[in-house]
């Protein structure tokens, strides 16, 4: 059974966030258990998802920006409170922010995007990345 469609091209965030993640080489989207994922191979942003309080108790958050950042980052992402660990992604290391606030900075999204793209992409990828950017 397929799972229903849970967002909207108009949702806050995604129009920007699809800016930001399909110029990467290689990107493409994918509607995945009812949610776009942006993915080079493997999955390097969702959009939407959910945070677990407790057991059996989830927080919706249909504009979240799920992203894998380095591991190096996470105490600091951890600190701050605009960040949160997203049901099912989070025991693999991932991290999320609301993208529906109007304080969002898209720099650092777009920095954000950037740091889980390389952490997930193949090695060819990334390299083409690089060689844009020479």
């Amino acid at each position: 059974m397929a799972h229903p469609v849970m967002f909207s091209d108009d949702d806050p965030g995604l129009a920007e966030l699809r800016a930001i993640a399909l110029v990467l080489p290689g990107a493409q989207e994918k509607v995945s258990h009812g949610r776009p994922t942006f993915r080079a191979g493997k999955i390097f942003a969702a959009f939407g998802g959910s945070e677990k309080l407790s057991p059996g108790n989830h927080r919706q958050v249909p504009s979240a920006l799920i992203f894998t950042p380095e591991p190096v980052d996470l105490p600091s992402l951890d600190r701050d409170p605009r960040y949160f660990v997203p049901a099912y992604y989070g025991p693999f290391g991932a991290r999320a922010i609301d993208l529906d606030d109007p304080e969002v900075d898209w720099t650092e999204i777009a920095e954000l995007v950037d740091a889980s793209y390389r952490m997930i992409a193949p090695k060819r990828l990334v390299a083409e990345l690089d060689a844009r950017a020479s």
